[in-house]
């Protein structure tokens, strides 16, 4: 437990801020995540450059995604992630009033947490567990999809890529949570 102190500003006599009362390693300011994310979106693929199947649950299987192309090849990719803010960004990084999730052609769209604070960690979504083992760069598809720019709309913004360490079943509206 993070003990608080209260000290008053140098501003006013009113007015109060918090300070912690003995400062947190970066280590454990890293595993301080108590957000817990949100499934916005889920779509599979068959096959490659094949339109995203839009779906309100999918099977996560020990080597990928149930019906997805990506499935059975590296376990470091078995399954793709993106935050709903950042495509929201990306959208207004195009000067565009929205991106369907489709379009950037991640399995999973969540809100409510950041995916980056996931590095190094396994966490649960739904009945799966998962661990992240790195970033989910733009390829030169981004351009084709998005228009001029596209590719550079998404550097930064992404998502990351997942391996599965335990099966289980995903449903929009499952929690993600750090575990």
């Amino acid at each position: 437990m993070i003990k608080l102190k209260s000290i008053k500003s140098s501003r006013s006599k009113d007015e109060t801020i918090s300070r912690l009362s003995t400062p947190l390693t970066l280590k454990q300011l890293m595993q301080n995540l108590p957000q817990q994310g949100k499934v916005e979106w889920i779509g599979v693929r068959s096959k490659k450059r094949a339109p995203l199947e839009v779906a309100d649950r999918v099977t996560v299987l020990e080597n990928g995604l149930e019906g997805d192309h990506y499935a059975g090849r590296s376990g470091n990719r078995g399954i793709t992630l993106i935050q709903q803010e950042h495509i929201d960004a990306i959208a207004s990084l195009l000067h565009r009033s929205s991106v369907s999730p489709s379009e950037l052609r991640r399995n999973i769209v969540v809100s409510g947490i950041n995916l980056m604070a996931l590095k190094d960690r396994e966490f649960k979504i739904g009945g799966a567990t998962l661990k992240m083992t790195g970033l989910c760069h733009p390829c030169s598809r981004m351009e084709e999809v998005l228009g001029s720019g596209g590719y550079n709309a998404v550097r930064g913004h992404g998502g990351i890529n997942a391996r599965i360490i335990s099966p289980g079943i995903i449903r929009l509206g499952d929690k993600v949570i750090a575990i």
